[in-house]
C-alpha cells in the first residue's frame, strides 16, 4: 500500500451540510476501496488563483490515505463523474513528503 494525499476543491454554492455530506462520500470511497484514512483537514472557503465555471471561491479539502493504487484511479474517477468538485489532485507521497506532513501537522497542533 502506497501513501497518498489529494486536495480537492467543491463549489462555493454548497451549504455546510452539503460540504460535508460530499467529503463524507469520497472518504466512504476510499474505504469501501480497501484505503484508510490517516489525516483529513477542512481548509475552508479560499479564493481562487483563477475562475473556474465563472467561480471565484471554493471549499479546499486534504486528505491523505493508504491505499492500493487502483484506488486513486476509482476516487479520481468519482471526482470527475461529481458536478460539485471544481478541481483535484492527487499526489503519491515519497518519504520526504511524509515527514513534511508530519511536520506540518506538528506545526497545526502547536497553533490551536
Amino acid at each position: 500500500m502506497n501513501r497518498y494525499e489529494t486536495v480537492f476543491i467543491l463549489t462555493p454554492v454548497l451549504s455546510e451540510q452539503q460540504v460535508e455530506e460530499a467529503v463524507n462520500k469520497f472518504l466512504e470511497e476510499i474505504k469501501s476501496c480497501g484505503g484508510t484514512i490517516s489525516h483529513t483537514e477542512n481548509w475552508g472557503l479560499k479564493k481562487l488563483a483563477y475562475s473556474i465555471d465563472l467561480k471565484k471561491n471554493g471549499f479546499y479539502h486534504l486528505v491523505e490515505f493508504d491505499a492500493p493504487g487502483e484506488t486513486v484511479h476509482k476516487l479520481e474517477l468519482a471526482f470527475k463523474r461529481d458536478e460539485r468538485i471544481l478541481r483535484y489532485m492527487t499526489l503519491k507521497m515519497d518519504k520526504h513528503a511524509q515527514d513534511w506532513a508530519q511536520e506540518r501537522k506538528v506545526r497545526i497542533s502547536k497553533v490551536k
